[in-house]
């Protein structure tokens, strides 16, 4: 769902006063990086922390890039990684980098399950855990690019809502319980009050995932 001009402007607006996260946006250009975003905690914890009164950039554990390179080898990513950190450092920030086309091949490691392989990057925004937070941005000339599938009500509303596709109950209540205790404005709705079919991303067994392209 793309974003109407006068929410992508009032996105635009509330995001430029975390100037930590700004500047990290309009750096990440130079790295040249197949369908980037800057996105999920960074972005609604931006919204959340202006909602509260508090510093822009408070409580904010990281900041996720995600893109979408078809070179699924760990050396490429790691040395994305690499080349984004060092980009970034004087910004004192921890910088999460994924290449959201490989990341089926961990999820079950780290996770304990395995999902079908995303096919792009916007695939992979639309499974983030959460309403609010399954948002990425970037720049596209004076604006800003807009991936937001659930579009932003929740996000301005300060409403958690569960995407259930992917997560599970445990891993949303684990954030919810971390998140409230941070903002604890925050609405958050039960599991049974989720968007999407619980576990429609997983899969039974685990070869399917290695033998996909």
């Amino acid at each position: 769902m793309a974003p109407s001009d006068d929410v992508s402007t009032r996105l635009s607006d509330a995001l430029r006063a975390n100037e930590t996260l700004w500047e990290c946006l309009h750096r990440v250009p130079a790295l040249n990086l197949p369908a980037w975003y800057l996105g999920a905690g960074c972005v609604a914890q931006t919204i959340w922390n202006l909602a509260h009164g508090k510093a822009p950039n408070a409580d904010i554990l990281d900041y996720d890039l995600v893109y979408y390179d078809r070179d699924l080898s760990d050396e490429r990513e790691s040395g994305v990684a690499r080349e984004a950190r060092a980009l970034v450092a004087d910004l004192h920030i921890e910088l999460d980098v994924t290449n959201e086309a490989r990341v089926h091949s961990w999820y079950p490691q780290q996770f304990g399950y395995c999902i079908e392989p995303y096919q792009s990057t916007e695939d992979a925004i639309g499974t983030w855990p959460t309403t609010a937070s399954a948002i990425g941005v970037r720049p596209s000339g004076p604006r800003l690019a807009v991936c937001a599938p659930f579009g932003t009500d929740d996000l301005f509303n300060l409403v958690v809502r569960p995407n259930r596709v992917q997560i599970t109950p445990a891993i949303y209540d684990a954030k919810v319980t971390r998140w409230v205790a941070r903002w604890p404005s925050l609405v958050a709705l039960s599991w049974e009050e989720g968007v999407g079919i619980p576990g429609l991303r997983h899969l039974d067994g685990c070869r399917r995932v290695m033998l996909r392209p």
